[in-house]
């Protein structure tokens, strides 16, 4: 079975500062968040994964996110990104996925590819492998969701370091940076 996509975009974005949200942050033409769904989006018109669910929390995603995606609110979100992990597989189990894919809301450089490929990985838990190391998006099956944590600021990670045995790396080349301030945002523009 095919997994679901997760994109995990509840955080406070503290760092980034200013009157905007990062996520609904303009770049090249579109808003940050708009870019990191580019990817599920295609992954998912190309058959690799069933649903796409976004995990909003901090800043209101409703007019962002198209038609067709799940957008799931986690009122929680301050207490970390295990419980916004939490929530999408939540929803991913109730769709009848197997297993997510899951990537993050400030990740606007990870391509259709990617999220095609750590799909498509058979392990437990297959991780893009960059040239500058592991980075989301995760595929995690369902056999891994209780080893997650269900607090802090950790999600599969954790579960990767624990269970090494269980990880397979995907090579990928593309675009892992995330963006975290508006520094950030000006070079990826």
């Amino acid at each position: 079975m095919r997994p679901a996509a997760i994109v995990l975009a509840a955080g406070g974005a503290r760092r980034f500062g200013g009157d905007t949200h990062k996520l609904l942050a303009s770049a090249r033409g579109r808003r940050l968040i708009e870019w990191a769904l580019l990817g599920p989006l295609g992954a998912a018109e190309r058959g690799a994964v069933t649903d796409v669910i976004v995990v909003g929390g901090a800043v209101d995603l409703t007019d962002v996110v198209p038609p067709g995606v799940l957008l799931v609110p986690n009122p929680v979100w301050a207490a970390g990104m295990a419980t916004s992990l939490r929530a999408g597989l939540d929803a991913a189990r109730r769709r009848g996925a197997s297993a997510a894919v899951v990537g993050l809301g400030d990740q606007p450089g990870v391509g259709t590819d990617a999220w095609c490929a750590v799909a498509a990985a058979d392990a437990p838990i297959a991780v893009a492998r960059y040239p500058e190391g592991r980075r989301p998006p995760v595929r995690l099956s369902a056999s891994t969701w209780p080893l997650l944590p269900s607090t802090g600021d950790e999600g599969a990670r954790a579960v990767m370091t624990a269970h090494p045995e269980l990880v397979v790396e995907v090579p990928i080349v593309g675009d892992p940076d995330d963006i975290d301030t508006q520094e950030d945002l000006a070079r990826w523009s």
